[in-house]
């Protein structure tokens, strides 16, 4: 079985050679050798050359006489889950979706910040307020420590 410190390294040492603002958001190593590298990138999309970079790295490095494998790297995609902060800290202004390990529950909000305890969610919400007949909007900040989501999710609208 290769080793994924191995692969993780292959993969740093490109991503610091091309001076790229990528960063790793998940490396698994499946049985038979299938690796799957999963990149971001600070600022903007990850290309398909920095996909083929990172492949051509780990695949010379790597012998396949002597061990066989297969390769996928690709970007993490709009959406999947948020894996590690980094992506929380890329996605702060936009809309997410929260999900709790709290009987199911969810928000739905404006990601205001994050930082390596937890993240903070703008909540928008009509609500009655006393004394007036009507609805009102109300906003509400919300604090969340990483322990508590079980996933969150970037809100695409069009």
């Amino acid at each position: 079985m290769i080793a994924k410190e191995l692969v993780k390294s292959l993969v740093e040492e490109r991503i610091a050679e091309r001076d790229e603002k990528l960063y790793i958001v998940d490396i698994i190593i499946r049985n038979g050798n299938q690796i799957l590298i999963e990149l971001d990138k600070e600022d903007g999309a990850v290309s398909i050359e920095d996909c083929i970079a990172i492949s051509r790295n780990v695949e010379h490095n790597l012998d396949r006489d002597q061990e066989d494998f297969s390769l996928e790297v690709s970007s993490a995609g709009m959406t999947n889950p948020f894996k590690v902060t980094k992506q929380y800290l890329k996605n702060v202004g936009r809309e997410v979706k929260v999900q709790l390990f709290e009987h199911g529950k969810s928000i739905e909000g404006t990601l205001l910040s994050a930082d390596d305890e937890g993240i903070i969610i703008e909540k928008k919400e009509k609500v009655k307020v006393e004394g007036k007949k009507k609805k009102e909007w109300v906003t509400t900040e919300i604090p969340l420590k990483y322990v508590e989501i079980k996933e969150t999710k970037l809100q695409i609208s069009f």
